[in-house]
């Protein structure tokens, strides 16, 4: 007994020295050049990150399955390739197996109901590549899905993919529907589809699944089986009444879907961490732009002289969406938890290039500070989340 009592002193020592520490930590801002996407040379606002130890093993995680990281390359459909991967992981979960989705498919059909809305609004509502992860849940339920071996979006030879030509097509010709006035829904429909099959190619209106000819609603409904209905998304903001429903207000949310649940940042927080916990996964968007997210190092944190960590609370966060220091510029799929050392560390996949300039191609890790200041949404299936849904019944 006395042993034992000795032990947990000892663990309690040193949890409370690694706390102690953690708030006493101050970072040092310094420069790095690196290149970047382009292979130009940048200079990146970075800290000395060797003081946040964690667990650089993607086992320790334990990770739920998951696929192989892809790389969405020169697009801004990140919020396609995290709920895609999400999606994936889900189907594994719900004994479905292990099944590779098209992404593109669900970009071309996005890219349609964006300009559908664009038109019936009279030029009112944005038109670009980001969208929100449950606009991958509504096009699913108004398109159906399909494999990736069925429609990948690339032509030809292309190895990547590159919607710079596209968007610029895209964006030129609805310039010009403005302009001239061209309300004309099924015309500019119709336009627009001969631009993406163009630069994506036709996506299938029947796909060959065990030797039957299925369309790709038939495929989504008969074979995935997804529980489309049960995917709830979540924000922690004051600007709204919290344990209510509303908007999400950022630009990627084109069609002011009102569907987020707003909770406190606790709640917040814990729903992510319990979820991953029990075992379902997670599509995280937030703020990626940050001296503390460096892909070379595999790491997420919150360096000190961005706010050290016992300041970092609902209103901190609410300060920096506010003053637009916080932004959702990324979507990232959360697949795994290890604690080490009394901190929270998550382990996210992500398609982004800056996940593959360090020694895990694909794979960051957050810190628990990083989650709970620049992490702004999430979606998760709902079970995974009771405390929260169960105030939204």
């Amino acid at each position: 007994m006395f042993r034992i009592s000795r032990l947990n002193l000892f663990i309690s020592f040193i949890m409370f020295t690694a706390l102690l520490f953690a708030k006493d930590r101050v970072d040092e801002a310094f420069y790095e050049t690196k290149k970047n996407f382009y292979n130009k040379d940048k200079d990146y606002l970075v800290t000395d990150f060797s003081p946040y130890e964690h667990r650089r093993d993607i086992d320790a995680y334990k990770p739920v399955f998951h696929t192989a990281p892809i790389r969405q390359d020169t697009t801004s459909t990140c919020w396609c390739f995290c709920t895609t991967s999400f999606l994936e992981s889900e189907l594994f979960r719900l004994g479905r197996g292990e099944i590779k989705l098209s992404r593109m498919f669900t970009v071309y059909w996005e890219y349609v109901e964006k300009v559908r809305l664009y038109v019936q609004s009279k030029g009112k509502t944005l038109v670009a590549g980001g969208s929100q992860p449950n606009a991958v849940i509504n096009r699913l339920k108004q398109y159906g899905a399909v494999r990736a071996e069925d429609y990948t979006g690339l032509l030809g030879e292309a190895g990547i993919h590159d919607h710079r030509k596209l968007h610029d097509e895209v964006t030129r010709y609805l310039d010009y529907v403005k302009e001239e006035n061209l309300w004309y829904e099924n015309q500019v429909i119709n336009t627009l589809c001969f631009i993406l099959d163009r630069h994506l190619g036709p996506p299938p209106e029947t796909i060959t699944v065990d030797g039957a000819e299925l369309t790709p609603k038939e495929y989504l409904d008969t074979i995935l089986q997804l529980p489309l209905d049960d995917y709830v998304s979540v924000i922690s903001f004051k600007k709204i009444p919290f344990w209510s429903k509303d908007a999400y207000d950022v630009p990627d949310n084109w069609w002011d879907s009102k569907e987020y649940y707003n909770v406190p940042l606790e709640f917040f927080y814990e729903g992510i961490k319990g979820a991953i916990q029990k075992g379902y996964s997670l599509v995280i968007a937030g703020d990626v732009s940050e001296p503390g997210k460096y892909g070379w190092q595999d790491i997420g944190i919150v360096p000190t002289f961005d706010i050290p960590p016992q300041y970092i609370n609902q209103d901190s966060r609410e300060f920096r969406f506010y003053n637009k220091t916080s932004t959702d510029d990324h979507g990232m799929h959360l697949i795994g938890y290890n604690r080490f050392k009394g901190e929270d560390w998550f382990l996210i996949k992500d398609s982004a290039a800056g996940a593959w300039r360090g020694e895990f191609p694909g794979y960051h890790f957050f810190h628990q500070d990083y989650l709970k200041l620049k992490i702004l949404a999430f979606l998760v299936h709902k079970d995974a989340i009771p405390e929260i849904t169960a105030k939204f019944q």
